[in-house]
Formats: C-alpha cells, structure tokens, sequence
C-alpha cells in the first residue's frame, strides 16, 4: 500500500513537472514570437515593384533622416549613434535608385522622390516628426513638406541644401553653377562615373584633410552602390527642378544649417531660404564645407537636438 502511494506521489510529481515545462516552453514561444512580431522592416515597398531600403532605430520621437547625392541612408551613421542615445527613433529612407534601395527605370525627380517618402511615412505611421535633408536631400525633404502640407513632420532640417534652386537663372544669380555645368557633370558620369565622384569628392569638404582616407573610401563605396541611371536623372532634377515656390508654404518651424566656405553649395542658398521660410533659423558654419556632418560632426549634432527639443 505504501508502495503504491510512493508510486502515486512520483507520478503527480512527474505531471506537476510535465505542466510547468510545458509552460514554461509556451512562455518561451510567446515571447520569441513577441519579439518577432516588434522587428522592424528593413525594406518598404514605396511603389509597386519599388522597395527602399529604411534606417528604422530607436525610440521615441522619430527623426527622419534623407540623404545627399549620390550617398544612401548609411551616411547618417554618425547622427544615428548620438540621437538614439537622446531617446529618440531615427529613420534613415536610402532614396530610389541609390545605395541598397531598387534601382527601376523610371522617374528620378523631386515629385517622385517626395510621393516615395510619403508612402514610407504613411506604412511607418509617425508623426510629429523632423524630417532632415542634406543637400539633394535637402531639397526633396523641403519639397516633400511644402507638397504634402506637413504630412506626419513638425519640424524641418535643411542641412546644406542644394535649394531653391541649384543652377543660375537670369533672375537667381546665387547658385555657383550654371545649368551648362551641371549637363557636364552628366557627360561625366556617363563616360566616367569615378571621374564624377571623384570630381564631387574634390569639393566635398573644406580641405583634403578634413576626412580621412578611411571615411573617404566608405563615402566612395556607398556613391558606387547608386544605379548610373538615377545618378543621371537625379543630375537633371538638380540642374532644372526651381523650388521657389515651396519656400512660402512652408509652415513648420525650420532649422537652415549652412557653411560659409561650401565648395558645392553657395552659402548665398542658405540665406535666400531663411528669406522665404517664414520664421526660419539660419546657422552658420565656420570650419567645416558641404559635409558639415562630418567636419563638424559634434557642432552639428549638438544643434540638431537642440532644435528637435525646442
């Protein structure tokens, strides 16, 4: 009898032991599944048969971030670090036809640009967001706001911004190039894409020296990834694209980050934005060219959080 109990008790000790394991391994499940259920896409389909590679880390208040020509969102590598420690979510959108985005055939111009930042925002559904551009990017971010009235951003960040207007015109005398210049620039890059990047890198920063040789080679390698078509499209967005236009429906707060000495875009830019923008801050750099976020890697950081705080 004694033995049977004994018997009795080993066996309730085995169930007892079969349950909790069993929830033990249904605790572990929920949970993996949990976590993959939070991961975030890499890649967002913008259109059909276009998917673009996103940046998306990080909580908090979301900063987005659109890159430069003929760079990807993998430029921003020295601004994600700083932000995320901040407390805020960065979200890096690499534009078609560049870096590890898809490279279709098709339109390469601001309009497209800007309808593929809307359809990543829409799937990302963020708000109240800063939305920060350099250069090329400046003007599509520029663009994307004054086009979509605002759509899910508060604030806006043009850093080194190749806007209004890029190429002389009779009645803007501003930009260093003429439009004949930058159809050079296409003839190069399609006789010569590394005589291209090469020539873009010789003006990049304010002095040979003011980028090592390895952030030079990795600047290079991502310019390299870009498809020869967008770099040609995008070329002739810049050369013709007139955003004037856009600078008076502007209605967000603005933060206009230049530098004096900006080899590739006239610092005379800078200012006919704040001009146009209405309340806008202009800030200026004095020891750094058209790779202020490298150059001045922590003055430019520092300002940048403290207009998202603002």
């Amino acid at each position: 009898m004694k033995l049977i109990n004994n018997m009795g008790a080993i066996l309730l000790l085995l169930a007892l032991a079969t349950s909790c394991s069993d929830k033990k391994t249904e605790t572990t499940m929920k949970t993996t599944t949990e976590t993959a259920v939070k991961a975030r896409a890499e890649y967002i389909e913008a259109a059909p048969n276009v998917k673009l590679h996103v940046t998306d880390l990080g909580d908090g208040k979301p900063v987005i971030f659109i890159h430069g020509y003929p760079l990807s969102d993998a430029m921003w590598e020295y601004q994600y670090h700083p932000l995320i420690k901040e407390g805020y979510r960065v979200i890096g959108i690499t534009l078609r036809g560049f870096g590890l985005s898809d490279k279709p055939y098709g339109k390469y111009n601001y309009d497209q640009f800007a309808d593929d930042i809307k359809a990543v925002l829409d799937e990302l559904d963020v708000t109240d967001a800063t939305i920060v551009g350099h250069s090329m990017g400046g003007a599509i971010a520029l663009h994307y706001t004054a086009k979509y009235n605002n759509a899910h951003v508060s604030k806006l960040v043009l850093l080194s911004a190749a806007a209004p207007v890029q190429t002389k015109r009779a009645d803007f005398p501003y930009p260093f190039a003429k439009k004949e210049d930058l159809t050079n620039w296409i003839g190069l890059n399609n006789t010569d894409r590394p005589g291209l990047l090469a020539a873009i890198g010789a003006q990049f920063a304010l002095t040979p020296e003011a980028i090592s040789p390895g952030i030079g080679k990795w600047m290079g390698d991502i310019e390299m990834q870009s498809s020869p078509y967008a770099m040609e499209q995008a070329l002739m967005a810049l050369r013709d694209e007139d955003l004037r236009g856009d600078l008076p429906k502007i209605k967000v707060p603005t933060l206009i980050v230049h530098a004096k000495e900006d080899k590739i875009v006239a610092y005379a830019l800078a200012e006919q934005m704040n001009k146009g923008i209405a309340g806008s801050q202009l800030v200026t750099f004095e020891k750094s060219g058209h790779a202020i976020f490298l150059e001045e890697r922590d003055k430019f950081n520092e300002e940048l959080i403290k207009f998202i705080k603002q």
